[in-house]
């Protein structure tokens, strides 16, 4: 009974090892660089490294193109309120429909130095004078608001 308890012991002996064999060859196979496992951790990593340095330039960039936008912010909202006062002030003019000079003040706006054609302005038959138009200045709403 002995020998047959020696023998069965010594076949799962033999059968663990045959086993363990096997096991190591698929782990070694499953970590090597070529095809398994380590390949794709090895990629992986690489497009890390790729996506790390993108989003460095992409962060670079981005603070660049935004402090030049807050300039031009700035400036377009200063040239607004500088347009509001102009607008504003011509509101203010007298309106003279009687006189018209050909003669204008020098501008300091150079596409201004021609001097423009006007339509005549049309004479009601009735009344002897032209209707007169109302006017509108829109405001702003809010900062930014148009």
């Amino acid at each position: 009974m002995t020998y047959l308890s020696d023998l069965l012991l010594t076949a799962a002996a033999l059968g663990a090892a045959i086993y363990c064999a096997i096991l190591s060859r698929r782990l070694k196979a499953l970590g090597t660089l070529e095809g398994g496992v380590g390949s794709a951790i090895a990629v992986l990593s690489a497009q890390v490294d790729a996506l790390a340095r993108s989003l460095t330039v992409a962060q670079e960039t981005a603070g660049r193109v935004g402090g030049r936008l807050d300039g031009q912010v700035d400036r377009a909202e200063t040239v607004a309120r500088k347009l509001e006062l102009l607008v504003a002030s011509m509101h203010d003019l007298p309106e003279d429909r009687g006189t018209h000079t050909t003669a204008r003040p020098p501008s300091p706006w150079p596409t201004d130095a021609a001097p423009r054609q006007t339509a005549p302005e049309p004479q009601d038959d009735d009344h002897g004078a032209a209707p007169t138009r109302a006017r509108v200045l829109r405001r702003r709403q809010g900062p930014g608001a148009f």
